[in-house]
């Protein structure tokens, strides 16, 4: 889930106030608790997306929900909550954990394959992609059996597509032209 620009543009915000008060890990942690929120319970963005609820109830549930934020994540939220933006809670919170993965130059790298692949053929692929990469990967695996065999990779806006799917796909194209 990308964020919006305006979402992105307070994601930056406040990992600026993060950086400056040293406080990247533990915002890190209240913005993955509010997309386990969003994630895990259907009303939660039908809650924030409400207009009857009033932004003082709203932001009374907010700090219910989630007493343990440390301050400034309180304080970022009622900022958000007063300037009528909190139906972007959850592209905020997911802007943020991008832009701090960024910032650590850790690159997010999505691998599906259509079954489980072992270690040795795992370790080929992220070595060949690793050269091509500054910063650290961070892996996420995914099985889908309509790719058939082989696998596709997603890091940012690059989409590597090594799947027999789209090998049959691109043949019965070009068969059909």
């Amino acid at each position: 889930m990308r964020g919006t620009k305006s979402a992105v543009r307070y994601a930056k915000a406040l990992l600026e106030l993060a950086l400056e008060n040293n406080l990247v890990d533990q915002v890190m942690a209240d913005m993955k608790q509010i997309i386990v929120a969003n994630n895990e319970t259907k009303d939660f963005q039908s809650f924030l997306d409400s207009p009857i609820v009033g932004s003082d109830k709203k932001l009374s549930i907010l700090n219910e929900l989630f007493p343990a934020h440390h301050k400034l994540t309180s304080s970022f939220i009622e900022l958000i909550v007063n300037n009528k933006r909190e139906k972007a809670l959850a592209q905020i919170a997911d802007s943020y954990i991008s832009l701090v993965k960024e910032n650590q130059g850790i690159v997010s790298v999505t691998l599906t394959s259509a079954q489980v692949l072992d270690a040795a053929t795992k370790k080929e692929i992220l070595d060949k992609l690793a050269v091509s990469v500054k910063g650290t990967l961070e892996i996420e695996e995914k099985i889908d059996s309509s790719l058939i065999g082989g696998f596709i990779i997603k890091m940012g806006d690059t989409q590597i597509d090594a799947s027999i799917s789209n090998k049959i796909k691109n043949l019965k194209t070009s068969l059909t032209r």
